[in-house]
């Protein structure tokens, strides 16, 4: 056995089927800055109140003409220049967003925009979720043998669908998009997983349809309408990452046969520092293994995790062979963890 197997996790160590890496990173925000100065000119608010309930200084926001797949596919061309792959060889395309271009789907848009001409493209639709979700799934297609390269794109505009009347809520959101480059590998790197749902709680956390009858004949009427802004109970969501979010991380490591102790970086959904301090309290992990840029972007819903560890692979905090713990949770509701190796 070589000192570089030595340091592999047990279950990928012995894993002698196809795996998976995240071999590149990248991300992309809006350009429009809105510190919580500026917000408190547009709603009822302070600096300090939004500091120190959330830990949000400042989020990023769309234009009036900007687009999803704009970022998302200037994040996709990133992670695809560090991982060294060009978009030609790009078998699939999975977006996970809640704030597409179209309904019908924007990933096909962004592999227009990527020329990524003989890829496969989705939307996915998980919420905050989603990028976990999404590791998730694109680790099965390349573990089946079907696809060699896939780029997972995280991206939300929230912008859209806030109410920013309500300041319990607009101050938490921003927008933005981060995306992976996960390819077949001799070694596994995705260690473990866990994947959970609960529509009991949906009423915690909403963005819902709200149409009205629309008469076509005498005896037929159909709904016409569009969506409402977010909707959000904010204790309820906390008291449910709170308990939630440390039991599904524990549950992923054990499916990867690690310890808490093993874990080099905490990576969650960047939702509300309150949180991120909870979950990491619980685990017992300390402060300097927890990955946060909460302050700078607010809360990008699916883009928050791929967004938080494209900026701390390029500030060279993550290296080759880090292992994290990273969990995803929000609207549905919906929550997951996925145990994973930085790199090859």
């Amino acid at each position: 056995m070589s000192s570089e197997d030595a340091m592999e996790p047990m279950s990928a160590q012995f894993f002698t089927g196809l795996g998976v890496a995240i071999t590149g990173s990248g991300s992309a925000t809006p350009e429009t800055n809105l510190d919580n100065a500026a917000l408190s000119q547009i709603v009822e608010t302070s600096d300090e109140w939004i500091s120190t309930r959330t830990g949000i200084r400042q989020r990023r926001l769309s234009s009036a003409y900007g687009s999803l797949n704009e970022i998302a596919a200037q994040a996709a061309q990133n992670a695809l220049e560090m991982a060294g792959v060009s978009p030609q060889e790009v078998d699939l395309i999975i977006l996970a967003t809640s704030t597409p271009d179209d309904l019908f789907g924007t990933a096909c848009l962004v592999q227009a925009r990527l020329g990524a001409t003989k890829a496969v493209a989705f939307d996915l639709t998980a919420a905050c979720s989603g990028f976990v979700f999404g590791l998730v799934t694109a680790a099965q297609f390349i573990r089946t043998g079907v696809y060699q390269t896939i780029v997972l794109i995280g991206a939300d505009v929230l912008s859209r669908w806030v109410d920013w009347g309500d300041r319990r809520t607009c101050v938490l959101f921003g927008d933005g998009a981060g995306a992976v480059v996960i390819q077949a590998n001799a070694r596994d790197r995705l260690l473990g997983f866990e994947l959970r749902s609960d529509g009991s709680q949906n009423a915690s956390l909403t963005l819902a349809y709200q149409g009205q009858a629309h008469p076509l004949l005498e005896n037929l009427a159909i709904a016409q309408g569009t969506f409402s802004p977010i909707g959000m109970n904010g204790q309820e969501v906390y008291r449910f990452a709170a308990r939630q979010v440390p039991e599904v991380i524990e549950k992923a490591l054990f499916r990867a046969n690690l310890s808490v102790e093993q874990i080099d970086w905490l990576l969650l959904h960047q939702a509300n520092q309150r949180i991120l301090d909870a979950v990491a309290q619980r685990l017992k992990i300390p402060n300097e293994k927890v990955i946060s840029n909460l302050a700078n972007y607010g809360n990008t819903s699916a883009a928050s995790i791929p967004l938080a560890l494209d900026e701390a692979v390029r500030q060279g905090k993550v290296q080759a062979n880090h292992i994290i713990a990273s969990s995803g949770f929000g609207a549905g509701l919906s929550w997951g963890s996925a145990i994973f190796q930085w790199g090859r």
